[in-house]
């Protein structure tokens, strides 16, 4: 198979003004171009898009009922740590609930709710030459505690 990447994620929404200023003002994607009040379209680094939010079947919705399939989260990588800890600092002046979070050994990782409660990752990798393996080489994930006042004291003033 050829190498394949997640080009981005599009998701149906309530209020699209709403869900503009969470992935923009809060997880720091830029605003490429809207649609009116119908779509928009968030990228990073001059990418045209990395999210694609849309009201056309959702407008004023309300979200799934719990133990429905659908999105579980969508999982944005930020480059270092402290580039991670600016989001985490962002979410938390902003008043967001976490879900929790976890050092998965590979990668450090915050779990939270967009404004139409799908699951949002936000984490960082560590480099691969200091992911945890098992003696025959394979990545040896984890789930363990991950402290968020020593990452938020990271977060640039």
């Amino acid at each position: 198979m050829s190498h394949a990447s997640i080009g981005h994620v599009h998701l149906k929404v309530a209020d699209l003004e709403r869900s503009i200023a969470f992935y923009r003002d809060i997880l720091g994607f830029d605003l490429v171009t809207q649609m009116g009040n119908q779509a928009a379209f968030l990228g990073a680094g001059g990418y045209h898009h990395h999210i694609g939010l849309n009201t056309w079947e959702s407008a004023g919705a309300t979200p799934p009922p719990p133990g429905h399939t659908g999105l579980y989260h969508s999982a944005f990588l930020y480059p270092d740590r402290a580039a991670l800890a600016a989001v985490l600092k962002r979410v938390v002046d902003a008043g967001i609930a976490l879900d929790g979070a976890a050092d998965h050994g590979v990668s450090e990782a915050i779990y939270l709710r967009d404004p139409d409660n799908n699951g949002v990752e936000i984490y960082r990798d560590r480099p691969r030459a200091d992911w945890p393996r098992t003696q025959d080489g394979a990545i040896k994930m984890s789930n363990s505690h991950l402290d968020l006042d020593a990452l938020l004291a990271e977060a640039p003033a």
